[in-house]
């Protein structure tokens, strides 16, 4: 029986954004498959995480593709592109927490093309008015990374709606903490 890599590496990343120390039997539980076979596609936790990166690289690609960042305003294209990042955004936390795909001259190329398109949307945003100009869009790109890694586990944990996931992110991103008064 042919083995599904796109399944393996779906159930690897269900498995460990839920249990990210999850062992490699874990998975291959998980996936259906012995550890023999996860072996054989995988020859270690390193190389699963790298090929998970790859999966993440792709999603988060297809998001920005799909949130089509050039229409509209900034604000609406960010809106869009957390709308889209959504369903990856587990897998992202889980990758987000994984060092060693972000040290060294080693880091997947994918990862700066991701960032040079969102920094373009807040530098968009910053020339249109749209977004504040003290803060950098190498810094405002940070933040959302980390606020849609929260998001997801707070998703995960059950502590925040998945209908709020959004709203939740792109408000805080833009609007801040401050409450605002009342007019």
């Amino acid at each position: 029986m042919a083995v599904d890599r796109d399944h393996v590496l779906r159930s690897a990343a269900a498995l460990l954004t839920r249990k990210s120390t999850a062992t490699m039997d874990e998975v291959a539980k998980a996936a259906g498959i012995s550890r023999a076979t996860l072996h054989r596609h995988f020859a270690g936790r390193d190389a699963l995480v790298r090929a998970l990166e790859a999966l993440g690289i792709a999603e988060c690609e297809a998001a920005l593709e799909a949130a089509r960042l050039d229409d509209g305003s900034a604000r609406e294209a960010l809106r869009r592109v957390v709308t889209e990042i959504e369903s990856a955004a587990a897998l992202l936390a889980f990758l987000y927490s994984e060092n060693q795909l972000f040290e060294g001259e080693e880091q997947n190329e994918g990862w700066t093309r991701i960032e040079a398109r969102i920094e373009a949307l807040f530098r968009r945003g910053q020339a249109s008015g749209e977004f504040r100009i003290d803060l950098t869009p190498a810094w405002l790109t940070e933040a959302l990374y980390g606020l849609v890694a929260s998001g997801a586990w707070a998703v995960a944990e059950g502590r925040v709606a998945p209908k709020d996931f959004t709203y939740m992110i792109v408000e805080l991103l833009l609007g801040g903490a401050l409450r605002r008064e009342e007019s």
